[in-house]
């Protein structure tokens, strides 16, 4: 097997190999059974993420975010990320190794547990300067991050947090001074180890990279080879090139710009950018699109279009439009604990005129009201959804789901329908015999056997999907000879003394051989269907047919009766023929289906559907998905697919198994009911704790202090952590 290594040079010295098929020469009939060719090998860097949710998370190293955009509620900003998972890493442990010195010396704690550490001078004051470091290197960058919440009056977690130590943190001041052991630096410590451990498991878990484009813009080649007016040629960056000029693309490169083939023939796999499933014929007169690949023959092209001119670069710019698009969504918790604020301010309020009017202000009036405060912000609440996020996206990983973007998950359970591309995700994306018939007496064993035997020798796509299906039923294969390859036609060799043919169309037409009955009805119906047929003839005489075509996923049929099952509707986009697509829809049962469809109208079909108030999941493998796939409501992309389509998507199935798109939403449906349930329990503690904490059963003796509030805070963060623990109990 020959093969041609195209290898793209990215700007950072990167070296990307491509490998292509040399065609088969006895199949030029067949032109353009090639297979598409994932576009591997580059590690996706993370540039900028857009995060629309989470204006707490704006600051890095504990800074605040700029305020540009603090006035636009619906602006998409796109915030780098890459240093938040290991900043709150860090200052996590930091912050824990801190708390110890803090624990062992609180008068408190060491009332409640029994114990005493040995004082000496300047003892007491440990505490409070450990809890002082922690306050300003653990605490201080949730404060921060809450001015841009307070800036756009939208308070959230990062308010509600930065209220609760604040207080915390003064209170416990304070009560140096006037009651020693009544402080709680402890709480405010480990309030701020928990935060810092929920913002570092949710970054981990939300690190994202937005690399589309750039994988896009590495299927551009950095040169082009232009033949000057002499005939030589010289070699320039593909940038260089303008309209007008004439370019040599050789077997096995990309195309370096837009253009018309003027001299030349070739198959050029399209696949990536136009969504079909083997490489089309190119020949003088025909358009090629910068990025594609071209196969075994040499092209000159006559460049008709340059850099954002091109094809590729207005996929670029749908990507990127469409990430913009995004409208802007915020967490529960972050919903909840903008709540909370409010009414943490205003119990407190309440409180401390209820308790000054009815006994005077003093110490104990200070302390409900600290209370309140400080006990509006429970730990659970923090880690009510970092946590089951955490545990979702780990579950999915262990079921080949990995989720890039958490909101996707978190919407999947909304979805009402699915748009799946055809090739390379409901199809293998590769050829393969899906029908047989014969003639003359020949069995369907026989003469597969034969034909897969006279293809021994070939790596055409063509032989080898025969080769497949014969291996597939376990046939024994018979012993040829004389093997000759007919430029154009196909092949002959002997067999038994026989003279035997393998070819299409023009092969027949060669040896003026006409087809029983039989074989030219299953020819008429497999053109129907959009499928290629090539012939075995024996003795000049056709004894069988075999259709070719992108062969259907066994799983695919699965996956479409769960998701139907589940109430989601499923549809088919595909850049194919109608033929084709509605034959593999049948086999299916996909009653809609987009054929024929061009990159951007996949976009706009998503567009569409969405108009009619539907929640769309778009899943695909390829370039001219990209744009559908960032357009979706959510995006889930075919692992084995091109990078572009990874880049592109929240969700990435890494098995290119169907039935992994029903997991994606029993995952999600599980996933929300477990965020709901933590959230109701984390909120829930409030509507009890709150009114204790205010002083409502005073009356009858019982006040709830600051220490049994805190520890009740605590007690909600086990049952928190362990429902969301249960979650592991599901079965994908």
């Amino acid at each position: 097997m020959e093969r041609e290594v195209h290898r793209m040079h990215e700007e950072g010295g990167e070296h990307v190999g491509r490998e292509e098929h040399m065609a088969h020469e006895g199949h030029e009939e067949h032109g353009g059974h090639g297979e598409p060719v994932p576009h591997k090998g580059h590690t996706a860097s993370t540039t900028y993420a857009e995060h629309a949710a989470h204006e707490e998370h704006a600051g890095h190293e504990g800074h605040a975010a700029p305020a540009e955009h603090a006035g636009h509620e619906d602006h998409a900003a796109h915030v780098d990320h890459t240093g938040h998972e290991e900043m709150f890493r860090k200052r996590f442990w930091v912050s824990l190794l801190l708390t110890i010195p803090v624990l062992v010396f609180s008068p408190m704690l060491q009332e409640w547990l029994g114990f005493s550490v040995p004082e000496f001078p300047g003892s007491r004051w440990i505490g409070p300067l450990f809890a002082l470091i922690i306050f300003f290197y653990g605490g201080l960058p949730f404060i921060q991050m809450a001015i841009p919440e307070l800036r756009n009056r939208r308070p959230g977690m990062m308010t509600l947090i930065s209220l609760a130590i604040s207080v915390a943190f003064a209170y416990s001041i304070f009560a140096i001074i006037v009651s020693p052991r009544s402080s709680f630096f402890w709480e405010m410590a480990t309030l701020i180890d928990i935060m810092l451990l929920g913002h570092w498991i949710e970054m981990r878990s939300v690190r994202q990279a937005s690399g589309a484009l750039n994988e896009l813009a590495k299927l551009m080649p950095d040169t082009a080879e232009r033949i000057l007016p002499d005939g030589s040629t010289e070699v320039v960056p593909a940038r260089s090139l303008e309209e007008g000029d004439l370019v040599l693309v050789r077997p096995g490169a990309s195309v370096p710009a837009d253009g018309v083939v003027v001299e030349g023939r070739s198959d050029v796999n399209q696949a990536m950018l136009t969504g079909e499933s083997r490489p089309v014929p190119k020949g003088p007169g025909d358009e090629v699109i910068a990025g594609t690949i071209n196969g075994d023959g040499s092209l000159r092209v006559r460049v008709t279009a340059t850099g954002e001119a091109t094809a590729l670069a207005g996929i670029m710019r749908l990507v990127a439009q469409a990430q913009q698009s995004k409208s802007k969504t915020q967490l529960l918790a972050d919903r909840a604990a903008g709540w909370l604020f409010y009414i943490a301010l205003a119990v407190a309020a309440i409180t401390a005129v209820a308790w000054t009017v009815a006994v005077g202000f003093d110490l104990n009036v200070l302390e409900r009201v600290v209370t309140v405060l400080v006990i509006a912000c429970p730990h659970a609440l923090g880690l009510a959804v970092p946590l089951v996020v955490a545990i979702s996206t780990s579950m999915g990983a262990t079921n080949g789901i990995l989720v890039r973007d958490r909101l996707a998950l978190e919407e999947a359970r909304e979805i009402d329908v699915v748009i799946f591309d055809k090739t390379g995700t409901l199809t293998k994306g590769e050829f393969g015999v899906v029908a047989t018939a014969t003639a003359n007496g020949w069995g369907e064993p026989q003469a597969l056997a034969l034909a897969a035997a006279v293809e021994g020798d070939s790596e055409h796509l063509i032989a080898r999907a025969v080769r497949s299906k014969a291996e597939e039923q376990g046939l024994e294969l018979p012993t040829v000879t004389d093997f000759e390859a007919i430029k154009g036609r196909g092949i002959r060799a002997t067999y038994d003394g026989k003279v035997v043919y393998v070819g299409g169309p023009r092969l027949l037409e060669m040896l003026e051989a006409s087809l029983p009955g039989e074989l030219a009805r299953f020819t008429e119906e497999a053109g129907r269907k959009g499928q290629s047929v090539i012939y075995l003839v024996v003795e000049g005489r056709p004894v069988a047919a075999f259709a070719l075509a992108d062969v259907v996923r066994p799983e695919s049929h699965d996956a479409v009766g769960r998701l139907r099952e589940m109430g989601i509707e499923v549809a088919m986009l595909t850049g194919d023929s109608q033929a084709v697509a509605q034959a593999v829809a049948d086999e299916l049962g996909i009653r809609t289906v987009f054929a024929e469809v061009l990159p951007e109208h996949k976009d706009q079909k998503v567009v569409e559907l969405q108009k009619q108030g539907k929640r769309v999941a778009m899943v695909g493998d390829g370039v001219n998905d990209a744009p559908a796939l960032t357009r979706a409501d959510v995006g889930i992309a075919i692992g084995s697919g091109t990078d572009v389509a990874i880049e592109s998507a929240g969700i990435i199935l890494v098995r290119s198994d169907p039935r992994d798109v029903v997991k994606v939403f029993a995952l999600s449906r599980a996933t929300y009911k477990k965020m709901i349930q933590n959230l109701i329990w984390a909120t829930g503690y409030n509507a009890v704790a709150l009114p204790l904490a205010a002083g409502v059963l005073a009356p009858v003796g019982f006040i709830l202090s600051p220490a049994v509030g805190a520890l009740l805070m605590s007690l909600s963060t086990v049952i928190v952590a362990v429902n969301a623990q249960l979650l592991r109990r599901m079965s994908l």
